[in-house]
């Protein structure tokens, strides 16, 4: 049986929450439909060790303050879990957990969202699904022949998983530098660290609090027609935090440049050079999780759907959230995907005003 909803939200982590927040603010009916068996977005599937670049209270989601824990600066993933799955019962927020969306489809004048656990017919749709779900691979020469073990960002856990072996992280970003860290301090891995290019590590006493203030202010003087400063990517690629600058000033986050290909046993560099490896971590990054809209035919240059704000250019019953400044100034971020989850409530409550008075089904 097909159930109807104003609004029906794809993806239950805090992009999801936010416009679920906002949603029930305006006074719509919705659902948050998230495939996840239980709350915490993303976040439940973190390594270990990780821990945000902000103070707790520079990590919110509208509405309610994330608390600090004692002796913590920046909380870890399992603080952030603990305060989403708070936050969706705070606010009594309508989440389905266990619901995977498959499709989202045109039906007349409304939107068909189809789930393993049934069908929605809506006046708009929300995707808030993010990237977590679909790691990036490079074509690598050489990466079906090694022997060794291979593995993503979103695969690893801890350094005890890789002790007496050698590994060698790929990737100039943050997760990348990160990992490479946490192996490194643990003293039990030989870590060679890979980058595209010469890391850029920003300056130390730069955390998620200047970040977005950065990025805020880029988007603000795009939308006000000035000059691009270049935003976040201007400053650097890593943020210091405690581990990696105790890494990097210890010696043990020296970065080489990437390897020319693969082999059964390591990699061979540029110069003809070989380095035995038993495991490759690929902190190469991530795409939007899009493939339940495919049916709309929406996606172009790069894979990504054009957008107005978090509306969707050529659909505007559908709105995107949270998957980076393309869907909001760092809308990927904690802090960050309130603004824009409050845009779409509201541009979604006067498309459901004028829907409702040239049809009140």
């Amino acid at each position: 049986m097909t159930q109807h909803t104003d609004v029906v939200v794809v993806g239950g982590g805090q992009a999801g929450l936010a416009a679920g927040y906002h949603l029930r603010r305006q006074g719509l009916d919705h659902v948050v439909l998230d495939a996840d068996a239980a709350p915490g977005g993303s976040w439940q599937h973190m390594w270990d060790s990780l821990h945000l670049f902000s103070p707790a209270d520079h990590s919110s989601l509208p509405g309610r303050l994330m608390p600090a824990r004692p002796g913590e600066t920046y909380p870890d993933a399992g603080h952030v879990v603990d305060y989403l799955t708070d936050y969706e019962k705070r606010y009594d927020l309508p989440v389905q957990h266990g619901s995977r969306v498959e499709a989202v489809r045109r039906d007349g004048d409304r939107l068909l969202v189809e789930a393993d656990s049934g069908t929605w017919r809506a006046r708009a749709v929300i995707s808030a699904t993010g990237t977590w779900s679909r790691p990036f691979l490079p074509a690598v020469p050489g990466r079906s022949v090694f022997t060794g073990r291979q593995l993503h960002t979103v695969n690893y856990r801890r350094p005890a998983d890789f002790a007496g072996r050698r590994v060698i992280v790929v990737g100039g970003g943050n997760s990348g530098a990160q990992i490479a860290s946490d192996l490194a301090l643990n003293g039990q891995v030989e870590v060679t660290w890979v980058t595209q290019r010469p890391p850029r590590f920003l300056p130390d006493d730069i955390d998620g609090r200047a970040l977005f203030d950065v990025a805020t202010a880029r988007r603000r003087a795009l939308d006000a027609g000035r000059g691009d400063s270049g935003g976040v990517a201007s400053l650097g690629d890593i943020v210091a935090v405690p581990p990696v600058r105790a890494a990097r000033d210890a010696g043990l986050l020296t970065a080489k440049p990437m390897f020319s290909r693969l082999t059964a046993d390591g990699v061979r560099w540029g110069d003809g050079s070989r380095t035995g490896a038993d495991a490759i971590v690929w902190c190469t990054g991530f795409r939007p999780a899009l493939s339940h809209l495919a049916p709309l035919q929406l996606r172009g240059v790069r894979g990504y759907i054009a957008t107005e704000g978090t509306r969707a250019v050529d659909e505007p019953r559908l709105h995107l959230l949270g998957y980076g400044d393309w869907t909001g100034p760092a809308s990927a971020t904690l802090i960050g995907v309130g603004r824009p989850a409050r845009d779409a409530a509201r541009d979604i409550t006067a498309l459901c005003a004028r829907n409702r008075q040239g049809n009140p089904a």
